[in-house]
């Protein structure tokens, strides 16, 4: 027994020692970084609830372009403004092609927009960006379901009798719906089983995939693929998601007519028929069904989290509602429906939108890419095919952006004369040519939700705003907040003085 356990011992020893020899030469020129352990690689170093802050104080240690190893592969990871926008901007072809996550390619094993690379890649954001686009430039019917879904959360927390609760299914199931109209050209009543369902299997997801055993999976998918364990729900999850997906997409085809597409799915069922004949389209069932994937969870869940943290923010300051209610009074009323084109004349509360989504921070490590050939980068050579790290958190985060990065702070967006400024550093979608396509759709949600429900009701915190806590609870694949509860009282239109 000893000498076998001994024979796998120099057996695995051998293994890392040839595979260190093969590969010494090409990372002679790595940037530099901790120490690493065979197998665990730097697993130690980073801390499972909080990778991206300890990923930022690797950077202060070792540079805005350091090297950590993630289990048995290495990453290259870009901290701060410069070093990334240096590298998805100006070296755009090079750090382009999206990094393999191992969760995610499980689940979508290369198809869909968003774990595609090279010209299917290509064909599906092209025709992404152009079909959502359409709906979410405040001129198209996506408008009317984002004001018709806040009206029915204003309804929602009406019933709520003024009583503390809990607004996170009430948010999600708003963001969610409005996800649906995106793809499905419908809307589901917030009793509905399904919309249930979808929303409890997402929730269980996302925090399956920030806790440290989505983050372990990572690491070492072989391995945990053989074990139980919490990380095995996603995949179940998953496969459920991809089901009733698959239906809605069979019920598309059965009434599938020519003419102008209502929704994502009639939009890419459309494009199949133009492009049978076409050998290299990308345009197929597979496809469709990952894309349509992408786009529901990813829209659903980050614009859901901002909005949450948004009314978690106003709890704890008021006197930030009652800035943005004075606006809303004098812009728009407390009759009319909020809308796009009030936005442009509202900078405090465009400003106070800005703010929510840097200080929430909701994909703090972003989406890890790949380069796509040996790569110069800063005297640093990066070997074709490294994961890469652009690393959002230190970008929304940055000091030398910022003046005071780890505070709420609505002046990072206002100038002295109390209008919008614009910040490079603000990039909560990310940059570059793989930047968030859903852009557009989620500006449009935040600005009239948030709009509306500030117009109908003030909210107020059971505990004191001093005692709220607006640290992150935990920040893995997703910067999630503490649990809270909130009231919100009815806003009544002031009295006018009776004429003499």
């Amino acid at each position: 027994m000893e000498l076998s356990v001994t024979a796998v011992i120099l057996t695995l020893t051998a293994i890392l020692c040839l595979y260190y020899w093969n590969n010494r030469g090409r990372r002679s020129r790595l940037p530099p970084g901790p120490p690493a352990l065979p197998l665990i690689g730097n697993s130690l170093h980073i801390d499972k609830r909080a990778p991206d802050r300890s990923l930022i104080q690797l950077g202060r240690k070792y540079g805005p372009v350091f090297t950590i190893w993630l289990g048995p592969r290495p990453a290259v990871v870009l901290c701060g403004y410069k070093a990334v926008k240096e590298a998805l901007v100006d070296q755009a072809d090079d750090f382009g092609a999206r990094g393999t996550i191992p969760s995610i390619s499980k689940v979508t094993n290369g198809y869909g927009i968003a774990s595609s690379n090279g010209p299917r890649s290509r064909q599906l954001r092209s025709f992404a960006i152009t079909a959502l686009g359409h709906r979410g430039n405040g001129t198209s019917t996506l408008e009317g379901f984002v004001q018709q879904e806040a009206e029915t959360l204003v309804e929602a927390f009406t019933k709520t009798q003024e009583l503390p609760f809990d607004p996170t299914f009430r948010l999600t199931c708003a963001t969610a719906n409005i996800m649906c109209a995106v793809v499905f050209g419908c809307r589901f009543d917030h009793t509905d089983p399904k919309l249930l369902a979808l929303l409890h299997m997402m929730d269980e997801n996302m925090k399956v995939i920030s806790s440290p055993w989505g983050q372990l999976y990572d690491l070492l998918p072989n391995l945990l693929d053989c074990l139980p364990g919490p990380h095995n729900r996603l995949f179940e999850n998953a496969n459920k998601i991809k089901s009733f997906l698959r239906e809605m997409i069979q019920l598309h085809k059965d009434t599938h007519r020519e003419g102008t597409p209502r929704d994502f799915i009639e939009s890419f069922l459309a494009k199949m028929d133009e492009e049978k004949g076409n050998p290299r389209s990308e345009f197929n069932d597979e496809n469709l069904l990952l894309s349509t994937f992408n786009i529901f969870l990813a829209g659903t869940d980050t614009t859901g989290s901002t909005m949450r943290w948004g009314l978690l923010i106003f709890l704890k300051y008021p006197e930030v509602q009652e800035k943005i209610q004075s606006e809303i009074d004098r812009e728009i009323g407390m009759d009319r429906t909020p809308c796009m084109g009030d936005r442009e004349k509202m900078p405090y509360t465009n400003a106070a939108i800005h703010e929510i989504q840097r200080y929430a921070n909701i994909i703090p490590l972003n989406l890890p890419h790949t380069v796509t050939r040996d790569t110069e980068f800063r005297g640093f050579l990066i070997p074709k095919g490294m994961l890469v790290i652009p690393l959002l958190s230190s970008v929304l985060y940055d000091p030398s952006c910022w003046e005071t990065p780890k505070s709420f702070n609505i002046n990072h967006f206002l100038d002295e004369r109390g209008q919008l400024k614009h910040k490079d550093a603000f990039l909560p979608f990310s940059i570059g040519n793989r930047m968030c396509i859903g852009e557009k759709v989620a500006e449009m949600q935040l600005f009239i939700f948030l709009t509306t429900l500030l117009q109908k009701f003030t909210f107020r915190s059971p505990v004191e705003p001093s005692a709220i806590d607006i640290s992150p609870l935990s920040s893995g694949f997703s910067t999630l907040h503490h649990p809270y509860q909130l009231y919100c009282i009815p806003r009544r239109p002031a009295r006018r003085p009776a004429s003499e």
